[in-house]
């Protein structure tokens, strides 16, 4: 029996991947929870996968169920649909997509098939983490239900050198119309210099 190695790349960071091994005959739906669970997302949104070329465009859908909207062709399902059944190519690619309102987005690329099996390994398995993914729901996961996001802010007088808002330069008024300058501990009219 076949197995199947994916490199799953964060698509905004290609430098952060992990590998899942999966078997050929197994669904898209074992590898739909295997990236969820690589990249430590839950499994409570939406998700789809699109047979890719080499230039990532989405092809034919995989969807984890049917969703309320118009489809150029019917999608497959991803319970009912083995991987094997979709591998156009020795370096075939999908794009995967979860969480419509998010839309997490992870390429998927076929990187090594390997008839051997493993009796250590429990199938589908992450074999490599490379780069610290995404936080499914920002910071606030990384630190706890009791993290409490905070703003700085700094006083800053309201004319200063630099720039405005628009992004013009902005001069010190007030530097510049100052007549007076303090010496030690007497102030000095520039008219008694």
């Amino acid at each position: 029996m076949a197995v199947l190695k994916f490199r799953t790349y964060y698509e905004e960071d290609d430098a952060v991947y992990r590998d899942v091994v999966i078997k050929h005959s197994q669904t898209f739906f074992d590898l739909h929870n295997a990236i969820l669970k690589a990249y430590e997302f839950d499994n409570k949104h939406q998700g789809t996968f699109f047979r890719s070329n080499d230039n990532w465009q989405r092809g034919k859908e995989i969807t984890l169920e049917k969703y309320e909207k118009e489809y150029m062709a019917e999608p497959l399902l991803m319970a009912n649909t083995t991987i094997g059944s979709e591998i156009r190519d020795t370096n075939q690619k999908f794009v995967y997509l979860y969480d419509f309102v998010k839309n997490w987005t992870f390429h998927v690329e076929l990187i090594n098939v390997t008839k051997e099996e493993s009796n250590k390994i429990i199938y589908p398995a992450t074999t490599r983490v490379e780069g610290i993914g995404p936080q499914q729901y920002g910071t606030r996961s990384l630190l706890g239900k009791k993290f409490v996001d905070i703003e700085e802010k700094y006083d800053l007088p309201q004319k200063t050198e630099g720039f405005s808002e628009e992004g013009e330069a902005v001069e010190d008024t007030e530097t510049e119309n100052a007549s007076d300058e303090i010496i030690g501990d007497e102030t000095v009219n520039e008219e008694d210099i």
